[in-house]
């Protein structure tokens, strides 16, 4: 899927945008993930073998949330249409926005609902007919292919393919050290940028929709 410089920059953008969006959910959390759901599965089997139960729960309703959030945007995928992927950012945009909103009336715990389910749907922007499609919040099986890409590449493969998904890597961590940074000075708040930048790739794809479609 990272086969052109239109899908690269789209990805490498979501991935900075998730990256921003758990580096601000893991410091308001203390140590869970909005996005990164291996880490918090890997939290959900310590704390029950610690019988740490509250924190048990927690890791859990993340991961439901998260699940639900990827199951919604499957199911716009699933809808079909050009419009999809401009829908699927819109719908981002709204979540985060909802959250920053129930944030600045205080309601912290349905900010960080709104912002798993976002996570969690983003994942759909670049699934193909109910497909696994890419994932754009976690990096794992980027760095991976990074690694494969790179021996094939030693081996007389394409000198460059490896390149793409060593950006999406980058992006996650530029985001990440964002997201920590704007947290620090403005809380929870910090993800009204998320918001805005959702929405703002909302406008560019649905653009770009549109002039291929001229």
């Amino acid at each position: 899927m990272l086969d052109s410089r239109r899908n690269i920059a789209l990805a490498c953008a979501l991935s900075a945008l998730a990256g921003y969006v758990d580096g601000v959910g893991y410091l308001h959390l203390g140590g869970l993930f909005v996005s990164f759901m291996s880490g918090n599965s890997t939290r959900l089997g310590v704390s029950l073998a610690e019988a740490q139960w509250w924190p048990a729960a927690q890791a859990l309703g993340l991961i439901a949330l998260f699940v639900a959030g990827a199951a919604a945007g499957s199911l716009v995928v699933l809808g079909g249409g050009a419009e999809r992927q401009p829908r699927l950012l819109l719908i981002e945009a709204v979540l985060l926005g909802a959250a920053a909103l129930c944030h600045a009336f205080g309601m912290s715990g349905l900010a960080i609902a709104g912002i798993v389910l976002a996570m969690g749907l983003e994942n759909a922007v670049f699934q193909i007919d109910g497909g696994a499609g890419l994932g754009l919040t976690y990096v794992t099986g980027a760095l991976v292919k990074v690694g494969q890409l790179l021996a094939a590449s030693l081996n007389g493969g394409p000198r460059w393919s490896w390149a793409p998904n060593l950006l999406l890597w980058a992006a996650l961590v530029a985001g990440s050290a964002a997201g920590a940074l704007a947290y620090v000075r403005i809380n929870l708040a910090a993800i009204w940028f998320a918001a805005g930048t959702a929405l703002a790739l909302a406008a560019i794809v649905a653009a770009a929709v549109r002039r291929s479609r001229a």
